[in-house]
Order: C-alpha cells, then sequence, then structure tokens
C-alpha cells in the first residue's frame, strides 16, 4: 500500500519537471520567441500551483482562479491566432469552475476535488 509521503515526492519530482521543462529553451539558448515564453510561463505556473495544493489543499479553488487568470492572459497576449483566443477561452473556463466551486454550484462528484 502507497503512503502518502511517496505521493508527495512524486507530486514534488513531477512539479520539478515541469519546472525544468519549462525554463529549459531558456538554459539552452535557443531562441526566445512569444511562443516559448506562453509555454514557460503556463508550465511553470502548473508547476507552481501543483506544489501549493499538493501542501495545502485548502487553496486549491483560489490556486485554480489564479491559474485561470494567468493562462487566459499570457496565451491571448503571446500567441498568435487562434490560439490566443483557445487559451483565452480556457482560462475563461478555469475561472468559471474556480467561481463556480466558491459558490458550491458545481455537481457533488466535481467538488470532490476543491473541498479535501
Amino acid at each position: 500500500m502507497a503512503n502518502v509521503k511517496m505521493f508527495k515526492l512524486l507530486g514534488v519530482m513531477l512539479a520539478l519537471m515541469l519546472i525544468v521543462w519549462g525554463i529549459s529553451p531558456f538554459l539552452r539558448h535557443d531562441p526566445i520567441t512569444n511562443d516559448v515564453m506562453a509555454t514557460a510561463i503556463v508550465l511553470v505556473l502548473i508547476a507552481v500551483a501543483y506544489l501549493i495544493i499538493l501542501f495545502n489543499p485548502g487553496w486549491t479553488k483560489a490556486v485554480f482562479f489564479f491559474e485561470g487568470i494567468v493562462i487566459g492572459v499570457s496565451g491571448y497576449m503571446l500567441l498568435d491566432n487562434p490560439y490566443n483566443f483557445e487559451f483565452a477561452i480556457v482560462g475563461l473556463i478555469i475561472i468559471a469552475i474556480a467561481v463556480l466551486a466558491y459558490l458550491q454550484k458545481l455537481p457533488p462528484s466535481l467538488l470532490k476535488w476543491f473541498y479535501r
């Protein structure tokens, strides 16, 4: 039977892998384009959000809301058409889910992920 410490260790390893993956184009001195910057922002943001949620599950809704804002804004501002609109829509969907989770208006099968 796996214990909680093992899952947290695997979660930390996943987050560190995402951070390294996000900043690797900068370390390899690849040409920095808007696509590279948007990808790095999203990957590092997901890793940091995952670490926060892993160690403090009570912040899930707030982190999810903030993540939706950053994904939507960074994707819209840094990417070209049609990807900027797709990222903006995904960001708005994440924000809507976070707001509905705050209001407890989601189905119980989804609310269990926000209230542990």
